[in-house]
């Protein structure tokens, strides 16, 4: 499969196109900063796109099975909420226009609900630090829900999903659509190679099209 990822020298990204590669499939990583894409594998092309050029960005895209997105402003860009639902938008409308229908992005916890059927982010105990980003993410879910054209698939990392979950890649990982995934101790997290993993298996097997879906351990 030929696939493209935005977003592919962060640290998601980085993950997807690293479990992308270890299967066997084409990679196309695309970032700002191509030179930061870690894998030298013969299967991954690093370029360099701004998402602000749609045109440039239509022509990279055309002519791949599907497209991944990990695309994030950054938490220091003083415009995060609106440069994250913007650009989301921006590449969505790239991919509609690069005549794939294949679009896989990973989101955010924040619009996870709780068991009193509140979303995350709008509870009091979420922080404050991650708050925009996880109000961005949400958002733009609830836009891409509206999309009836792309087979679009979001998934939600588990609540806790950073450089601190050192499991690393163990293929395991339960799954869930709109509630978080709780292990036994009552924890919902997931590594970042594991989530990749979620992703590529929902890339190939299709369970969750045009659906929002959750996984952790």
């Amino acid at each position: 499969m030929k696939i493209a990822i935005i977003g592919g020298s962060g640290f998601v990204g980085s993950a997807l196109v690293n479990e992308a590669a270890r299967r066997g499939h084409s990679v196309t990583a695309l970032s700002r900063h191509p030179e930061n894409i870690p894998s030298d594998s013969e299967l991954v092309t690093s370029k360099s796109v701004d998402i602000d050029n749609e045109e440039k960005l239509v022509e990279v895209l055309k002519g791949h099975d599907a497209v991944l997105t990990a695309f994030h402003p950054g938490r220091d860009d003083p415009n995060q909420y609106d440069d994250y639902v913007e650009g989301h938008k921006k590449i969505q409308a790239a991919v509609k226009k690069s005549n794939v229908d294949r679009w896989l992005v990973i989101g955010g916890a924040g619009s996870l609900y709780n068991e009193k059927g509140k979303q995350l982010v709008d509870t009091p105990q979420f922080p404050d630090e991650i708050k925009e980003e996880a109000s961005a993410a949400r958002d733009y879910l609830d836009i891409l829900k509206r999309e009836d054209d792309l087979e679009w698939t979001y998934l939600s990392p588990a609540v806790v999903m950073n450089p601190n979950i050192n499991t690393g890649r163990t293929g395991e990982y339960r799954k869930n659509t709109d509630n978080p995934v709780f292990d036994e101790n009552g924890e919902s997290k997931i590594s970042v190679e594991d989530l990749a993993v979620a992703m590529l298996d929902e890339l190939e097997n299709g369970g969750f099209i045009q659906q929002r879906f959750t996984v952790g351990y």
